[in-house]
């Protein structure tokens, strides 16, 4: 088979590992690699990656993809990536701080402060509380780590850094694009700026914080030291991309309102797409972050961990059996079945991070098969509370249906429940590149290749099987005891 006449690489630098897919400029994947990631626990609460092995992540499987391709036909590249983490550079660009995940939680203290000192203000100008995020994770560093934090000279997340380190720049170029601000804590997000008035009140120096691009600013070109390392050529154009969850939305085709996203990975993530930007400053659960297309928006809320709890149950209460093979065992559903809250980890949105998880409405009767329906539908049910949320929000927004992408979307129980609980088709993704087809179609937009974004994702997005709502009565019930359920366990963990 002739090699294509151009090719568009997107890499996403996701918390199991890296994918890098190189896709023609018509949307046909050409080529996939994957990398697991190496995840650190160096201390209780502590969740840490090394940059430098990111970065040899991306660089490894992109020479793999390219494995028997022309580099010359490549016409650029960007990367995704986690979102909420950061990583602080020194002043030649390279890493002083480990990447300190969206999963670590040792900054709890600087999230209660953030909260307490400007809690609805920072929602009304970030689109998003202070959570586990950016904003709280600077203040751990500057309280925590002095020394270190005099010495960095800008924070950025790892889609970003390698982007950089690709680049060879110093930390004058650093750069943050726009889908990350709603996690900043320090940004008015209408106008994409950095907000004086946080930074002044939080004592953040300014400076310490990066650039803001759109997500298909072109940053910079392949240094000839990292050509050799990946096997692209010197030169080939290097678009900034954006967050790992707003590059799965454009990879779902979410570019028009109303169509909303079930990210069923590692963390569990429910999108919708509107035209217009929404601060939940009364519920604090939905953040609202920029769509990778402009003037769009994403109003979204996620559980820390949605998906790994399916891990682990079936490593520690299903010997290890596959979610396929549990999915045979499911029972019909019905009014009895416990329920499970899923925060294991603590609730992200709204922030609870003293909540944690369990199932609640336990008889002898029950058993593993019980159990792992009610970890399946604290998904959906969840999902539920932040449909109920946006539509208090706003009234006229309607879904018209929700795209699911990620390991989980294999799932048909998981979706016959997620369609039932939202009352909307549940639409999976034939094809289910993810985030890199993302970071691939900013990569498009960047260099001239795919002038038109939206239409391009429509393009290159395929649907799959729909899954019709049913026993919605039931389902509506179901979600008026989870949500007391999680009051309740709310109000015990404050005791």
């Amino acid at each position: 088979m002739p090699n294509p006449p151009g090719l568009l690489i997107g890499s996403d630098i996701g918390t199991q590992g890296t994918k890098t897919t190189v896709f023609a400029t018509d949307g046909r994947a050409v080529a996939s690699a994957f990398q697991a990631s190496k995840i650190r626990h160096p201390s209780p609460g502590a969740v840490e990656e090394d940059p430098e092995v990111q970065l040899a992540s991306v660089c490894a499987t992109i020479k793999k993809c390219l494995a028997g391709l022309d580099p010359g036909d490549v016409k650029g590249l960007a990367i995704a990536g986690q979102m909420a983490g950061i990583i602080g550079i020194g002043p030649d660009g390279r890493a002083i701080t480990p990447y300190d995940s969206w999963l670590d939680t040792r900054c709890t203290p600087q999230m209660k402060i953030l909260q307490r000192k400007a809690g609805g203000e920072i929602i009304e100008k970030t689109g998003g509380p202070a959570s586990f995020n950016h904003g709280p994770k600077v203040l751990w560093w500057k309280k925590n780590h002095p020394d270190v934090y005099r010495q960095v000279r800008s924070f950025v997340q790892p889609g970003g850094y390698v982007a950089m380190r690709f680049c060879g720049l110093e930390a004058g170029g650093a750069f943050i694009d726009t889908t990350y601000l709603h996690f900043s804590g320090f940004a008015d997000n209408r106008r994409s700026a950095w907000d004086h008035d946080l930074c002044r009140t939080f004592g953040v120096d300014e400076k310490k914080l990066p650039r803001i691009v759109p997500p298909h600013t072109v940053i910079g070109e392949v240094t000839p030291p990292m050509a050799r390392r990946c096997g692209l050529r010197p030169g080939t154009p290097v678009v900034a991309g954006c967050g790992d969850t707003a590059a799965s939305f454009l990879a779902c085709g979410a570019v028009r309102p109303g169509v909303c996203v079930d990210v069923a990975g590692t963390a569990s993530v429910f999108a919708a797409t509107t035209d217009r930007f929404i601060a939940d400053r009364r519920t604090q659960t939905l953040a609202c972050g920029q769509s990778a297309v402009p003037g769009l928006w994403h109003p979204y809320a996620y559980i820390n961990g949605g998906g790994m709890n399916l891990e682990w149950f079936r490593n520690e209460f299903a010997g290890g059996r596959t979610l396929v093979e549990l999915d045979r065992e499911l029972p019909e559903p019905s009014e009895d079945f416990p329920v499970f809250v899923p925060h294991l980890g603590g609730r992200n949105n709204p922030s609870w991070p003293g909540l944690r998880g369990g199932w609640a409405g336990l008889t002898r009767e029950h058993g593993r098969a019980h159990l792992y329906y009610a970890v399946l539908e604290s998904v959906a049910l969840e999902y539920g509370l932040y449909r109920d949320v946006l539509r208090s929000l706003d009234r006229k927004f309607a879904m018209r249906e929700i795209r699911v992408t990620g390991g989980g979307e294999r799932s048909a129980a998981w979706n016959s429940i997620k369609a039932g609980v939202l009352g909307c088709p549940v639409v999976q993704m034939s094809r289910s590149e993810g985030a890199s087809m993302g970071a691939a179609l900013l990569a498009g937009l960047g260099v001239g290749v795919l002038p038109d974004l939206a239409k391009a994702a429509e393009s290159w997005a395929s649907a799959g099987s729909v899954t019709q709502p049913s026993r919605q009565p039931f389902y509506t019930r179901r979600l008026r005891k989870y949500a007391g359920l999680l009051d309740h366990l709310h109000d015990w963990s404050q005791l």
